[in-house]
């Protein structure tokens, strides 16, 4: 009798446990299914456009590599900081165009070419690239000395690897979206990229000319956002018919100095 009377109290906790851990678990979200559904590609359209620059230039000073000699040789000229880089007529490099809000749940296909980030006279190169969800990621190091990469993100796992003369490039991918990860380099301080992750590839990153094209998007209306590191974000709605194709333009001013 003194021992059921004993054991008792420990079923009664017992039990309470299993509840609890019960209700929790079932307060927990559900993870939501993989998305099933495909483009129709006989019906989706395009949006296209360009980029441009109003007003006058920002000024940069020249990087300063005097702690590096062996970045000082690879450049026979000062280094400008490719925070703002344009073309003929204003036309804005760097400014990734993407599709904010608007797009259903589709699924689609993984990108089977990796995406190349090269470290080059003690530059990232490019300053902006954009990838999919899981999709392979090469960094190389072109130069003579060792460098030092680390991503930076909110969302995704943070790393830091050192990449020696010689070495194969890195091999990584991100599995979360998240935009405008900052990528540095903790021996060179002055290099800097960044890296957007997207869940589909209605995506483009705009050349010396500024053009963009988005291919392949079913029909409907969607916010359209244009980003640029020195001059922040605009957005844009756009409606798209049945194998329509629509061209928008997106103009970042430069506000004067005060």
């Amino acid at each position: 009798m003194i021992a059921r009377a004993v054991l008792l109290p420990v079923f009664i906790a017992v039990a309470l446990f299993i509840t609890c851990c019960s209700k929790k678990e079932s307060n927990e979200p559900a993870e939501e299914p993989a998305p099933t559904a495909v483009v129709d590609t006989s019906t989706a359209g395009t949006i296209t456009g360009k980029v441009t620059l109003d007003g006058t230039l920002p000024k940069f000073k020249p990087i300063d590599m005097s702690a590096e000699p062996a970045c000082l040789e690879a450049n026979s000229k000062p280094v400008i900081p490719p925070v703002v880089i344009t073309g003929e007529k204003g036309a804005l490099a760097n400014v990734v165009i993407y599709v904010k809000s608007g797009l259903g749940r589709y699924r689609y296909d993984l990108p089977q070419e990796p995406a190349d980030l090269d470290q080059k006279n003690c530059m990232y190169d490019p300053r902006v690239l954009a990838v999919m969800v899981n999709q392979k990621l090469l960094i190389r190091n072109n130069d003579p000395i060792t460098h030092n990469v680390r991503p930076i993100p909110h969302v995704n796992h943070p790393w830091n690897k050192s990449e020696p003369v010689g070495e194969p490039p890195i091999e990584t991918s991100f599995s979360k979206p998240e935009l405008a990860i900052p990528i540095a380099c903790n021996i060179h301080p002055w290099m800097r990229a960044f890296l957007f992750v997207f869940d589909n590839p209605y995506f483009a990153v705009t050349p010396k000319t500024g053009a963009f094209e988005l291919k392949n998007l079913p029909p409907g209306t969607y916010t359209i956002e244009a980003w640029h590191e020195r001059f922040g974000t605009l957005d844009q709605t756009v409606t798209l018919g049945s194998r329509e194709s629509k061209s928008v333009t997106f103009v970042f001013k430069v506000e004067p100095p005060r």
